[in-house]
């Protein structure tokens, strides 16, 4: 289709068809991606959340997935970690402060 010969009705929706079609496919990426955010019911940070969270470096969370002291999980490549976990080593941080 030609979009110079098309006149401003027949333009207006086949506009409107594509964004249709837009729509639907960010509503899938979005349940995809939704689909890795709860794990046993408990919700999924990745790095960036847990980086913000905790007010460290990356070099620290690899430190700290390194040591096992935060368990992590791999999801198509990405790392994902229990919000539990993250909870579980503040209160061991907490805990146990460095002297």
């Amino acid at each position: 289709m030609n979009i110079e010969s098309m006149d401003r009705i027949e333009f207006v929706n086949w506009m409107k068809r594509i964004m249709d079609r837009l729509d639907i496919l960010g509503e899938r990426m979005k349940a995809s991606e939704n689909h890795y955010n709860v794990v046993d019911g408990d919700e999924l940070l990745d790095n960036q959340d847990v980086l913000q969270l905790l007010k460290i470096s990356s070099r620290s969370l690899q430190r700290y997935r390194s040591s096992g002291k935060l368990p992590y999980y791999s999801i198509r490549g990405k790392l994902y970690y229990k919000l539990s976990d993250v909870q579980q080593l503040i209160r061991e941080s907490y805990n146990n402060p460095k002297k």
